[in-house]
């Protein structure tokens, strides 16, 4: 499974994301758009995502990709199933999902803004959208959290 984050904001929600995704196996995490990379343009690494990742960012692999509708024509052509993560009237539970209908190392998880989601754009590029049921008064959770749910979600459904 790979990983796409676009336009994630918070450095400390990349680096969660980056612990969680050495915790499940993650292949490889694509950061899209105005996504931050571990280091800043010197080489250097920023303090507030490396803090949260602990060392994630040396053992997942990752790529900074400006264009993500370049990024997921790339992953169509190689077979790839896009799955997005977001609230919408299209998705589903990620639990509804059918197991047999993909493989994970052939699975790309895609995440957006912690305020506007993901674009309608990068919507309609996706397999599926791939929602979790909210029971509380909140309407959301943190997209670093739910990044760890569906993924060890799909993962251990896949086993």
């Amino acid at each position: 499974m790979i990983i796409i984050l676009h336009n994630i904001r918070s450095l400390h929600n990349v680096g969660s994301i980056f612990r969680t995704a050495d915790a499940a196996g993650i292949k490889k995490i694509y950061l899209t758009g105005i996504t931050s990379t571990p280091y800043d343009r010197l080489g250097r690494p920023r303090a507030q995502l490396t803090k949260v990742s602990l060392g994630a960012e040396k053992t997942v692999e990752w790529e900074y990709v400006k264009s993500s509708s370049t990024l997921l024509k790339k992953l169509k052509c190689e077979k790839y199933k896009i799955l997005a993560i977001e609230q919408h009237q299209q998705s589903i539970f990620y639990y509804n999902l059918k197991a047999k209908s993909y493989k994970l190392d052939k699975v790309a998880l895609v995440l957006g803004n912690e305020i506007k989601g993901l674009s309608s754009s990068i919507l309609k590029r996706c397999d599926n959208i791939l929602e979790i049921p909210m029971a509380g008064k909140k309407e959301s959770l943190n997209v670093a959290v739910a990044f760890g749910i569906v993924a060890f979600g799909l993962i251990w459904r896949n086993k």
